[in-house]
């Protein structure tokens, strides 16, 4: 009888929200979605609509104390249940009460932590939670200075993806609930802060900054930074957050930013957040970027010089509808956030450098996605769309199937349907759908009724969404400058100098698919007449680098030993960067090349610089 009486009330709220979303889709309550094995929190039962915070960053202790006051809508239930994970909770208040009422924890989950139960009546209207935060806290990236472009002031970062906002804040850590905030920020006098919020352009005289954040947004896009940072304009409504050393870099870098923006309303309807900016983070970030909305935080890995990695930018934009505006119910339909993301970010490159190039960053992604298949064993769940990580970390599905995988998807119905007719689906869907959640089975019926059966298409969207691999109708992208760059490959295969091939006018793309093919035997002269010439081990490009090191690990045989001569290349950047994508593979070709006990002392020695993130990831693969 409960769990028909449950159903009930979701039913009703989901009405609610319906009828509230058509009056204000901006202002109202969190829509409730399926149930979330990666949260202890009852949404149908009571709910946070608002979440107020009052926070002190104390950088000598790394810690962070302070208090998060949630409005709660309450359905008729006893208690209040919400997300923790290592926080020390020192006090709960109901209301404007003088007196604190005595919560109780769940059992400790390795993943999830542990729910928080505090005990409220159907007349509580808010909850205040007095609590500290430990240094070690997982989504807390607290750096030294040495540790920053500047070397002078210490710096913090967070990172709420995917469940690790419950590590700094006790909060309904589910993607399927959604509520408006505002904070209250003290830091050191002389450091600046930004979030996912309005934010400042200036400092602050006295160390204190107000945030709001009047959309709603699930608790993993709560983001914050602090440290010695400047802001630099570039369009109306987009700038740059950056420290000294880096922000003239960076503005030059993204100044096509606010040409995405409009090119990305042109595609699938309106900006609804106001402002996009972008902050750089010191290297140890874990991502190539984090679409934190309002302001998405990036690697300084992207800042290639050249201008030709942002389409890491148009990704995290992109995010502003595919993610932000309408975002996964749960960690299973992680896809319907990177698929679609995927897809939107080629087509704003597309729109910005040209169809040729767009195809050469779709190759790239399918080369990205075969190796992932590869990796994970063409049968394997873990290659399906909708994944199945009850009991796991959600980490594991953030991988190249979700992105690329989901991508081609995309444009497999795109090649079905038409350009046009897609097009005008994928805005509906973002308008009918804004401020919500979207689980995989609600996106797939919303497919058949306003897209396939109108158009009479017939696509086998189970072979997408639950079979393993790479579906049989897999879109195929061609490149004629791909086919070009393999026709060099062979010219220097067979004798030619690095000196005399015709690269001249080449793109970063073009150097990644000359290297991704390369012989994986290729002779050391040949490798030292590259990079000699070239200087790959030595690049500025992260991209290029990467792939340079990889190959040369892998390489490693009694007559090639060049990885040796560039170890030290190889270690510096290890030390030095922090961006998972990069370090897993370097970090796995050399534990699969013998390299084991090298790769566990350089990693024992740079784990400081990364992130939990990484470190988990890494830990796992090193087993250290």
């Amino acid at each position: 009888m409960k769990y028909y009486l449950i159903l009930i009330s979701i039913l009703i709220f989901s009405l609610i929200a319906c009828k509230q979303e058509n009056s204000s889709s901006s202002q109202r309550p969190a829509v409730l979605t399926a149930s979330d094995a990666h949260s202890f929190a009852r949404p149908e039962e009571v709910v946070t609509t608002h979440l107020t915070l009052d926070l002190n960053m104390n950088f000598d202790s790394k810690t962070i104390t302070g208090t998060a006051v949630h409005t709660i809508q309450n359905h008729g239930a006893d208690t209040f249940i919400v997300d923790t994970k290592g926080l020390m909770i020192e006090e709960v208040r109901l209301d404007d009460s003088d007196k604190s009422v005595t919560p109780l924890f769940g059992e400790e989950d390795a993943i999830l932590g542990r729910a928080l139960k505090i005990p409220v009546s159907r007349k509580t209207k808010t909850v205040a939670i007095k609590y500290s935060v430990p240094r070690d806290a997982a989504a807390l990236g607290w750096l030294e200075p040495v540790q920053t472009a500047g070397k002078t002031s210490p710096f913090l970062y967070t990172q709420g993806q995917a469940i690790l906002t419950r590590t700094w804040i006790p909060v309904q850590d589910s993607p399927g609930i959604r509520f408006t905030y505002e904070a209250t920020i003290h830091v050191p006098p002389g450091l600046m802060a930004a979030m996912s919020a309005t934010n400042p352009q200036q400092r602050s005289s006295d160390g204190v900054y107000r945030f709001k954040m009047d959309r709603p947004v699930p608790a993993y896009l709560i983001a914050l930074a602090v440290g010695d940072f400047d802001f630099s304009p570039i369009g109306k409504r987009t700038g740059v957050y950056a420290e000294p050393p880096v922000v003239e870099k960076a503005t030059y870098e993204f100044a096509d930013m606010e040409k995405m923006v409009e090119i990305a309303e042109g595609l699938y309807g309106p900006y609804l957040w106001d402002r996009y900016d972008v902050i750089i983070l010191p290297p140890s970030f874990p991502f190539g970027g984090m679409e934190n909305p309002k302001l998405t935080f990036a690697t300084p890995t992207v800042i290639a010089g050249d201008r030709s990695l942002v389409s890491l930018i148009a990704h995290e934009l992109a995010h502003s509808w595919s993610g932000n505006l309408v975002t996964n119910a749960t960690w299973n339909d992680f896809w319907l956030n990177e698929g679609f993301t995927t897809y939107f970010e080629n087509r704003i490159m597309e729109a910005l450098y040209g169809k040729e190039y767009a195809d050469m960053l779709a190759l790239l992604g399918y080369q990205d996605l075969q190796k992932t298949v590869e990796d994970l064993g063409k049968g394997s769940d873990d290659t399906h769309l909708l994944l199945d990580l009850g009991g796991r970390d959600p980490d594991d599905g953030m991988n190249s199937i979700a992105y690329e995988k989901g991508a081609f998807f995309l444009k497999r119905l795109e090649q079905a349907a038409g350009r046009e007719k897609f097009d005008a689906f994928l805005r509906e869907y973002f308008e009918s759908h804004k401020f919500q959640s979207m689980s995989t089975a609600g996106f797939v019926s919303y497919l058949k009724e306003n897209l396939l059966e109108p158009n009479k298409l017939d696509i086998n969207v189970d072979a997408w969404v639950s079979g393993s691999g790479i579906p049989a109708d897999c879109p195929v992208i061609e490149s004629d400058r791909f086919v070009k760059v393999e026709a060099v490959v062979k010219t220097f295969i067979k004798g030619t100098p690095a000196a005399d091939l015709p690269v001249r006018e080449w793109t970063t793309h073009e150097w990644l698919h000359f290297i991704r093919h390369l012989p994986k035997d290729l002779n050391q002269r040949k490798m030292e007449n590259l990079d000699a010439t070239f200087s790959f081990s030595r690049s500025g490009n992260s991209e290029i680098a990467v792939a340079w090191y990889e190959l040369a690990i892998r390489n490693t045989t009694p007559d090639n030993n060049y990885a040796v001569a560039i170890m030290p290349q190889i270690e510096g950047f290890l030390t030095q960067v922090g961006r998972r994508k990069y370090l897993l593979p370097l970090y796995r070709a050399m534990k699969e090349s013998g390299r084991l006990e090298e790769a566990q002392r350089i990693f024992l020695a740079s784990r400081q610089n990364y992130h939990s993130v990484s470190n988990n990831t890494l830990s796992e693969l090193l087993g250290v």
